[in-house]
């Protein structure tokens, strides 16, 4: 194997055998192939893509670079969900404890902050004590003990995506979709999973800004998870603006609480019904997504979905007294409200512009290994479709830096639009995607 055979072949259009693929990332994984040489093979990537065929396996080589954890000592259909990532994505914080408090094992291995978008293990993280950096053999005990666990990518698991995605994050090579779906779908099936649910984002907050790059990913994803022999569905879901109203990792821990203890926040809980429909009828508990939905709302309003999310954050070493009562956690040294100085309709937020306002308060990283301020973020008030008054805020900026609340009003700012005229907020779901296709809604 000559790596500038296989970095030429992929720059001309070629497509690599197994042969030519299994050695070429074995050896970087082992550090005999140079950062340079990968940079170039996945930029060469980036701009050719691969085939269905390469792209799987791609995924079962990086896949198989690690352990693969098994749970079919595990009763039960075990049930993942995945997200595309976005600004204010909090449902797996709800979603992992209420569909398994529907009797569906949910084994969740999740991920940090990437650029304007949050990160579950970073909201996680902000309950005091909170572990997620749990061992194979704790997660195992974890799950099968409770029903559901949540942690981070482990030394262990697809060591070849880890170290690889650290090089795409550097060299613009993150926004392509056969090495999104090889890093993603490497890290499920090694969580031991039967099934997944898929919640690929559209939007201007959105890795995939444009509605069919994000149908597209999700059949990637979908037809490597099938050939694997794992039952996956997807549904595109809006990312135009935050998803309900907090950003920011404490801020949104506090609202997910909120929701579990029965406060309708509308978007952020129709998304959460649908996915945790989705994951209870591919978990065998109902016999539609419909069902499953139904099935889902009744353990909020029965309370045991919070029950359930209190003993997760027990058993990972969280501290609960600050879910039994939020307003013992730490309030930031400052916040402001953000006003707009004309009237009309809030006509289109740069959800994107909002992600970043979020990580300039200290809520995200600007390099990799910056301390996250767990507290700071913003709460939206006003969203696309809501009318606005000039001096009425839209939002309120919380930090513990005067310098991050003035910088994140003024991205805050930027990144609403005001209209004359009244404006219908975007949809919710656009639609469904599984083995059959895509279907809009």
């Amino acid at each position: 194997m000559i790596p500038v055979e296989l970095i030429r072949k992929k720059r001309d259009g070629g497509e690599l055998s197994p042969d030519e693929l299994k050695p070429f990332v074995e050896a970087y994984v082992k550090g005999d192939i140079p950062d340079y040489q990968m940079a170039a093979w996945l930029m060469a990537v980036y701009f050719r893509g691969m085939t269905d065929t390469e792209t799987t396996e791609f995924t079962n080589i990086m896949l198989h670079s690690g352990t693969v954890i098994d749970l079919a000592s595990i009763p039960g259909v075990k049930v993942d969900k995945h997200s595309t990532g976005g600004v204010g994505d909090k449902v797996s914080i709800m979603l992992a404890p209420l569909v398994a408090a529907c009797g569906v094992p949910v084994p969740m291995i999740s991920g940090r902050g990437l650029g304007h978008t949050g990160g579950t293990l970073d909201k996680l993280e902000s309950i005091p004590g909170f572990r997620t950096d749990l061992e194979i053999d704790t997660y195992k005990k974890v799950i099968e003990k409770i029903g559901v666990v949540m942690i981070g990518q482990t030394k262990d698991i697809a060591p070849a995506d880890k170290k690889m995605y650290a090089l795409r994050d550097v060299t613009a090579t993150v926004e392509c979709i056969p090495l999104i779906a090889g890093s993603i779908m490497s890290k499920k099936l090694a969580e031991g999973i039967d099934a997944l649910v898929l919640d690929v984002k559209t939007g201007s907050g959105a890795f995939m800004r444009e509605k069919e790059r994000a149908v597209e990913l999700a059949q990637t994803l979908i037809n490597i998870g099938e050939a694997f022999g794992k039952r996956t569905i997807g549904f595109i879901t809006d990312m135009n603006q935050p998803l309900g109203n907090a950003v920011g990792n404490w801020l949104e821990v506090d609202e997910c609480i909120r929701c579990m203890k029965g406060e309708e926040v509308n978007d952020l809980m129709d998304v959460t019904y649908r996915l945790a429909g989705a994951m209870i009828y591919l978990g065998e508990k109902s016999g539609s997504i419909e069902e499953g939905e139904t099935i889902a709302r009744q353990a909020i309003a029965s309370g045991a979905a919070y029950d359930k999310f209190m003993e997760l954050v027990q058993i990972q070493g969280g501290d609960t007294a600050f879910i039994e009562d939020t307003a013992k956690y730490k309030n930031p040294d400052f916040s402001e409200d953000v006003t707009l100085d004309r009237e009309g309709y809030i006509g289109a937020i740069d959800n994107q512009g909002i992600g970043f306002a979020g990580l300039v308060t200290g809520a995200g990283r600007k390099k990799v290994d910056d301390a996250i301020d767990y507290t700071a973020g913003i709460v939206i008030h006003k969203k696309t479709g809501d009318s606005v008054q000039p001096k009425e805020p839209v939002a309120t900026v919380y930090s513990n830096s005067r310098e991050g609340v003035t910088a994140a009003k003024q991205r805050i700012q930027q990144a609403y639009r005001v209209s004359d005229e009244p404006v219908k907020p975007p949809p919710l779901i656009y639609g469904m995607a599984d083995k059959q296709g895509y279907r809009d809604y």
